[in-house]
């Protein structure tokens, strides 16, 4: 389980360490750095699968995530004794991503290229020229043992292009001439000194998101689909019938049954096989002659059930991510939705951003729920209440 998210040099976050517990709320006013901090965690994610650098080209280039704020806004800034001007920078210009848990940590640094656009390639012994001067760069990633950074626990370092890995009291180089726009994780297969990085890997990958589900009138879920046994449901939904299917074969269809009815008294979902093996939904409800498809079913049932289908998973994943899962819900469902989202915290870790505070007031009846209130003070995210000291202990590798 991760117990910090620490975050610097990103859009509104200039610097923020966070502590995280089983389920983590994050809320706060409109504007406050909820989707800033969510897409944080998304780049993070993104290192382990390869597209960190095509991900941050989706939001305008590295150079537009920057905090556009002076690197320390001093205690003078803040009473408005002095107006918020640009201070000298004691540091190179760099966003840094990073996470801990009780016995490891990772942390990634990327900045942009050195002024000459030069960048290395394996198989050129010095660096060559290229047209993608404003692509960032990985400058440093570091996987360590332990809740925080020490040098003393680092196990694998990875500086520029070189990557090296404690061994005992020594180090062993294991890449020289690793590409600038890759990371150590892209290098698993030549990195057979190092089982951290490919274990490191694949917990990241186990992560997963839902903040795209589809429910619009040509959205596939409404159609019926091809059914293959499906323990994970799709970012987007389309899968729905044959994942609400798994569950029912082998998974936990007496919880998805109290589910069904704890939002919708009187309601029975069923699956319906089709010819050519496809599936599709059929929702009976009190009081109707036949059952509703889910071409007829409303948006707000739709999604409910998708969330229904993600958070009763067969194969819970290490860490479940919900943005704003009340987005069409009736306010009715929602403490319901609650219920799920903490049972599903007995299984994995859960993070929920929400703005709706009847989801709010449910979930923080689990006293095992750890919420995090954001604010924005001269531009810049913080957590509502927390000093330096109520920080966790984190420290960013030189």
């Amino acid at each position: 389980m991760l117990k910090t998210l620490a975050v610097a040099n990103y859009r509104s976050i200039n610097k923020l360490v966070i502590p995280l517990g089983r389920l983590n709320l994050i809320t706060g006013p409109n504007g406050s750095g909820k989707s800033n901090l969510y897409r944080a965690l998304r780049l993070l994610a993104e290192t382990a699968q390869g597209g960190v650098v095509n991900a941050l080209a989706r939001e305008g280039g590295l150079d537009s995530t920057f905090w556009a704020g002076p690197e320390t806004i001093t205690r003078r800034m803040r009473n408005g004794e002095v107006p918020i001007e640009a201070t000298v920078r004691k540091g190179v210009k760099r966003l840094r991503l990073g996470f801990a848990g009780e016995d490891f940590g990772y942390s990634i640094s990327l900045g942009l290229p050195d002024s000459n656009g030069h960048f290395m390639l394996p198989e050129h012994s010095s660096p060559i020229s290229s047209r993608f001067s404003l692509d960032p760069q990985i400058k440093r990633e570091c996987l360590w043992a332990g809740p925080f950074y020490r040098p003393a626990s680092l196990l694998v370092d990875r500086e520029g292009p070189m990557i090296r890995a404690r061994n005992n009291r020594k180090w062993d180089v294991l890449a020289q001439h690793t590409p600038n726009f890759d990371s150590l994780f892209d290098q698993v297969g030549s990195l057979r000194g190092s089982p951290e990085v490919l274990e490191m890997r694949e917990f990241i990958r186990r992560w997963r998101f839902y903040d795209h589900f589809r429910s619009d009138a040509d959205a596939p879920v409404r159609q019926p689909q091809l059914g293959t046994r499906t323990p994970v449901l799709h970012h987007d939904g389309r899968d729905l019938a044959a994942a609400l299917q798994t569950i029912i074969e082998i998974g936990e269809p007496d919880a998805l049954r109290a589910a069904i009815s704890d939002a919708f008294p009187g309601a029975r979902l069923a699956i319906e096989s089709l010819p050519g093996g496809r599936f599709a939904i059929e929702v009976h409800q009190e009081g109707l002659l036949r059952p509703l498809s889910a071409a007829e079913l409303s948006d707000g049932t739709l999604r409910y059930l998708l969330l229904v289908a993600a958070l009763l998973t067969p194969r819970p994943p290490t860490l479940m991510v919900l943005n704003e899962p009340e987005t069409s819900l009736h306010p009715d469902l929602l403490p319901a939705l609650a219920r799920l989202i903490i049972r599903a915290s007995q299984q994995c870790q859960v993070w929920v951003v929400s703005h709706a505070r009847r989801l709010i007031s449910a979930l923080q009846e689990d006293p095992e729920c750890s919420c995090i209130v954001l604010e924005k003070e001269l531009g810049q995210t913080g957590i509502v209440g927390q000093r330096v000291l109520d920080e966790p202990a984190w420290y960013w590798p030189d």
